[in-house]
């Protein structure tokens, strides 16, 4: 359910509503399951999100943090350099597919 809703605004409260959990109860039980907490976890699934769309698309940064859930460019840009340690416009620098070859694939 929540990698289908990545773009939208998903609160940890709403995570423990659709698990029928407390919030405290819910919290515990996904650590022990995946090593990390819930926010942790949303967090590393819309990076991965960003990181495709910064390869795969030319969607501007704005862009790509509305449909990977940041809500804004500077969202975006904070965690990408904290997690991945380059900004976005670098990353797609350094791994995204030129505009020509998306033309192509497009055509």
């Amino acid at each position: 359910w929540a990698v289908k809703h990545l773009s939208s605004p998903i609160g940890i409260d709403e995570f423990a509503e659709k698990a029928r959990m407390s919030r405290r109860t819910f919290d515990r039980k996904f650590r022990d399951t995946f090593g990390v907490s819930p926010k942790e976890w949303l967090t590393a699934q819309r990076l991965d999100a960003a990181r495709q769309l910064l390869e795969s698309t030319q969607h501007d940064v704005e862009k790509v943090a509305d449909l990977s859930g940041f809500g804004n460019a500077t969202n975006l840009r904070h965690h990408f350099r904290e997690a991945i340690g380059v900004s976005p416009r670098r990353y797609r620098e350094q791994f995204g597919r030129p505009e020509s070859a998306l033309r192509a694939k497009s055509a």
